[in-house]
């Protein structure tokens, strides 16, 4: 272990512990829901730390496992999945968010006017070429893993 990861994991937990206490100085809760939160975060934590010892997951790894487990974190293959549902995952939101917005506008101009359909489609389908090309991308990503 590194010196960092030991003093940056306390820290860590210390902040994630302590998060409802934002939600004091924001005024969003009063400080009896606000302790009652954070007795709920030391049970889990303290629960998941009493799990962690009980039932130690890292012993089930053997020699020829280990070798195979070596080579798959070197590559950079992960990374690349992560990359192509990121792009996937985006313009799917993005995609979203044009829709969202053209697609009311677009049906109320073909009711006002039924000779507008076609360009009105024409912006809607643009919002959703968003999300294509988000999976052609992410398709280029995996090819090339």
């Amino acid at each position: 272990m590194n010196i960092l990861e030991l003093a940056l994991m306390p820290l860590l937990i210390l902040c994630i512990i302590s998060l409802p206490f934002i939600a004091v100085f924001s005024k969003r809760k009063s400080p009896k829901k606000t302790k009652n939160a954070i007795i709920i975060n030391l049970c889990s934590f303290f629960a998941v730390m009493a799990l962690a010892v009980i039932f130690p997951i890292g012993g089930f790894i053997n020699a020829e496992t280990a070798e195979a487990t070596a080579a798959a974190v070197n590559n950079n293959a992960g990374l690349a999945y992560i990359a192509a549902a990121l792009a996937v995952g985006l313009g799917s939101i993005g995609c979203g968010i044009a829709v969202a917005s053209g697609a009311p506008a677009a049906i109320g101009a073909v009711a006002e006017e039924p000779k507008s359909f076609a360009k009105s489609l024409i912006f809607v389908a643009l919002g959703e070429g968003v999300a294509l090309y988000g999976f052609i991308i992410a398709f280029m990503i995996i090819g090339k893993v």
